[in-house]
This record gives structure tokens, sequence and C-alpha cells, in this order.
């Protein structure tokens, strides 16, 4: 089932979200209507507060890049995995941390700010670590693209938005967007009341 995709200035997106100790059918019912909703709005990632659930969760398919030429370099519990076998990732608890030391800046967007782009500074490489709908722990070594989405889903869960890393330069750039975004947020809201 598709979900509705929360949008800039609703406070889910700045809680940070609980962790998930109850796996079963419901779990996976989410996981899935997540990834439907992800694809229905053409995104790679979607984090479960965008769905408006404070819960330590996301989705994400690599498969979905743009650039599918560019490759996309992982291990699955320390071995080279085909990406078909390992997508769609469902990260339940997930724990983040950088794997190098290199950084790189690259354009980001966010199904929560839509048609909002802006360079943003990430690790080039990261190690996630995480369940799976089943409960077991998985991790995730991987770089460029991927390790980019993780850290940008991840930071969901902490109550931070892509926007929260922009330097005040880049914000005032898209300042008229975000009021634009928050305002229609604000009638949403009022109209659940």
């Amino acid at each position: 089932m598709q979900m509705r995709v929360t949008q800039y200035g609703e406070p889910v997106l700045k809680q940070k979200a609980e962790d998930i100790d109850i796996f079963n059918d419901e779990l996976e019912t989410l996981a899935n209507d997540m990834f439907e909703t992800m694809c229905e709005a053409n995104g790679i990632g979607l984090a479960a507060p965008q769905v408006g659930i404070s819960k330590r969760m996301f989705v994400i398919d690599m498969r979905r890049r743009v650039d599918t030429d560019s490759e996309c370099n992982f291990t699955l519990d320390g071995r080279y995995v085909p990406l078909e076998l390992a997508m769609p990732l469902v990260a339940v608890n997930p724990e983040v941390e950088n794997a190098g030391m290199y950084v790189e800046t690259a354009e980001e967007g966010c199904l929560s700010f839509p048609g909002i782009y802006a360079e943003v500074e990430r690790f080039y490489k990261v190690r996630l670590t995480y369940n799976d709908l089943r409960g077991l722990r998985h991790e995730i070594v991987c770089d460029g693209l991927f390790a980019r989405c993780i850290q940008h889903e991840n930071d969901h869960l902490d109550g931070v938005t892509f926007v929260d890393r922009l330097s005040s330069k880049q914000l005032l750039k898209i300042s008229s967007k975000l009021k634009k975004i928050k305002r229609s947020s604000r009638d949403f809201l009022k109209g659940q009341k």
C-alpha cells in the first residue's frame, strides 16, 4: 500500500526514531509499503519517519539509481554479492560509521523536500550494521552513492535532514522553496486536526 511521504515542517522529521524490537509480519508489511511508496515517488531510499512512523528503519534499492553504468561496490557480511541479491535493502536498527577518512561533496535531494537539491558533504565509504526483517544482524561496507544514501537515510532516524547539513549560504539559495514546502506542511497538519 502506498503511503504519504511526510514533508519538511512536519514534526516527525525532527524526532529521534525509536528502536524496533518486534520482528513480525507487521514489520514486513511496513517495509513493503515503504518500498512501494519509494518506487512510486521515484526515489532510491526512504526512512520510516518519512512516512510518519518514528521507528529506526529504512529501505534502499540501488538498482533504481539513475546512473546504472556507475559501479555499486559493496560487501555484505564480508562477501561480494550481486546487487540483485542484496536489493532491496531493509535496514532495521541501523548503525553507521565511516570506513575511511575520504569525504566527498555531491548533490542530494530528498522525497520530503520535493524539487530541492543541494551539495552535501558525506563520508565516501561507510560500514552499516543492521538487522534484517527476521532480526538477524548483517554488515555492509560500501562507498560512493550507496554510502551517501545510507548516511542520508540514517540521518532521518536521528531527526536530521539533508538541509540541516547545508551552509547558511546554501540555505539562503533555497529559502523560498523551503518556506513554500513548510507552508504546505502546515496547511496539511491543520487539515488533520
